[in-house]
């Protein structure tokens, strides 16, 4: 009677052994995850901080979607962003934006939808660029042919360096605002109206 007591609790051992290893394996992978990006995703509204402080009955314009690199004592524009050649405006994934309703950018109406926000940058204007096609990394697969609308837009000097890639919005008015783009010096100004 006693060795089969032993026997029976070595088998419980054993299984609850078991039972500790087989978790412990689960739970080292579960816990595996890769490390943080190096540029991480942000989301710009207008109106400006729509979602955090959205009231009764108001609706979203647009929203953009985008990842924030840093400067890191790196010459940005020129160098480590080329001028006269795509880029995805941001990094990782390329930037999109949503329309929640059509929306004029400088002169040229764009209809309600979402969009890869590609640019072209020179020293003085930039060439923003709202393509029909989603979902990339980067602008590698860049195609003109997927164009929806071309835009210029000025540049200016900022008068503090921005680490941090950043787009946000500002209120111009009842039915108007500007999209800033800003790195480094250099802030991009779009103006819209909806």
């Amino acid at each position: 009677m006693i060795s089969s007591t032993k026997s029976i609790l070595a088998m419980k051992n054993l299984l609850i052994l078991t039972i500790l290893i087989l978790s412990s394996d689960v739970t080292l992978h579960a816990q595996s995850f890769r490390d943080a990006d190096k540029s991480p995703m942000d989301q710009a509204y207008f109106p400006d901080n729509f979602a955090h402080d959205r009231k009764d009955g108001e609706k979203a314009i647009m929203r953009v979607t985008y990842s924030r690199p840093a400067k890191n004592g790196r010459e940005v524009f020129g160098k480590l962003v080329p001028y006269d050649k795509v880029w995805r405006t941001g990094a990782n994934e390329s930037t999109e934006i949503k329309l929640y309703q059509d929306v004029t950018f400088g002169d040229k109406k764009l209809s309600a939808g979402t969009y890869t926000l590609f640019s072209i940058p020179t020293a003085n204007e930039w060439t923003i660029i709202f393509s029909s096609d989603l979902d990339h990394w980067g602008s590698y697969s860049y195609k003109e042919s997927n164009d929806v609308l071309r835009v210029k837009a000025k540049t200016v000097e900022s008068k503090v360096v921005v680490e941090n890639f950043a787009i946000q919005f500002e209120s111009t008015g009842k039915n108007s605002g500007v999209m800033r783009l800003a790195w480094d010096k250099v802030v991009v100004e779009l103006p819209f109206t909806f």
